[in-house]
């Protein structure tokens, strides 16, 4: 009996984890948004709260971060300083270059290659790969993220986070002007 649980619970699991691998990006905001661009969202002092979840293996990480964007007509630097609740701090600067019209590359210390973004007036998307340091270790993952602005202007930050192109946490992050 416990054999056929085992299995069953293997074969359930295998299938959320194929599931799961379908939404490896976060889908656009439903109902009244803001317009929005990648600037408006991070320009001067930015006050965010979020939580980092990795589901199957029981991680979630709440965050506070201070961040203070400063732009050029053609770039972006974002200086963020995040604070979690277990005392681990860190302190990570984004770099962006405007690539075209609503089109950007980003690069920050830990990100493996560029970070693209997109903007469409509605939401921003940003794609990376980054070496994400946590409690002594490095481990490298992939994330997907739609930034948008609510109707009470609060900006938010949703991201799939990926390992080896399979969704296996998410992140969420919200933001207002300090």
């Amino acid at each position: 009996m416990n054999q056929m649980l085992t299995r069953r619970a293997l074969v359930v699991g295998a299938g959320s984890l194929a599931l799961a691998g379908c939404a490896t990006r976060p889908s656009s905001p439903s109902g009244q948004t803001l317009p929005i661009t990648l600037v408006d969202a991070f320009i001067g002092r930015t006050i965010g709260t979020g939580v980092f979840r990795v589901p199957l293996a029981g991680v979630e990480r709440r965050f506070r971060a201070d961040l203070v964007g400063t732009a050029t007509r053609n770039s972006l630097t974002v200086v963020e300083d995040f604070f979690f609740e277990d005392g681990e701090t860190d302190r990570l600067t984004w770099r962006f270059q405007r690539a075209g019209a609503g089109r950007w590359t980003g690069q920050r210390e830990d990100t493996v290659g560029p970070a693209k973004v997109t903007e469409d007036g509605r939401e921003v998307r940003l794609e990376y790969t980054a070496d994400v340091r946590s409690r002594g270790t490095t481990t490298r993952l992939e994330f997907a993220d739609v930034i948008y602005r609510r109707a009470d202007g609060v900006v938010i930050n949703e991201a799939v986070v990926m390992s080896s192109g399979i969704a296996i946490g998410s992140v969420l992050f919200e933001l207002r002007k300090a």
